[in-house]
C-alpha cells in the first residue's frame, strides 16, 4: 500500500473524503513483515511512524532462508535497525505502537511488570 499512497490520496480527494492522514490512519496500521530493505524503506518514507508495527505477525509467512542474504525472510528487525530513525521513533515501532493498538497486551505487560517488581 505505501507505494500506492498517491493513488489513494487522489481517490479520496475525488470522492470528497477527508485527507487520508485525518481518517484512514486513525485505524490502519502497517506491519514490518515486508521481507526486504527497499520495501521497509519505502514504508518508512510514506507511512507515519505512529502507524508502523513491528512483528504483529509473530511467526512469519515465509519461514525459509533468503539465499541472497543468508538470513530468514521474516528477520525484519535488521531492516528497521538500518533506518534513520530517532530512538523515540524506534521505540514506537518496536513497542509503543503495539501497546496502543492492542490495549489488552499493554495491560498484561504492565501487570507482569508490577508482579515482577
Amino acid at each position: 500500500m505505501p507505494f500506492h499512497w498517491g493513488r489513494y490520496r487522489g481517490l479520496a480527494q475525488e470522492m470528497k473524503k477527508p485527507l487520508l492522514k485525518d481518517h484512514l490512519l486513525k485505524n490502519v496500521f502497517f506491519d514490518t513483515c515486508v521481507y526486504h530493505l527497499a520495501g521497509i524503506e519505502c514504508m518508512a518514507k510514506v507511512i507515519p511512524v505512529d502507524n508502523i508495527l513491528f512483528a504483529s505477525e509473530m511467526l512469519g509467512a515465509v519461514k525459509g532462508v533468503d539465499p541472497e542474504t543468508g538470513h530468514n525472510y521474516d528477520d525484519t528487525k535488521r531492516y528497521i535497525d538500518k533506518l534513520q530513525l530517532s530512538s523515540g521513533d524506534r521505540v514506537k515501532i518496536f513497542e509503543f505502537n503495539a501497546r496502543r493498538v492492542y490495549p489488552r497486551l499493554d495491560k498484561r505487560l504492565k501487570a507482569r511488570k508490577e508482579k515482577a517488581a
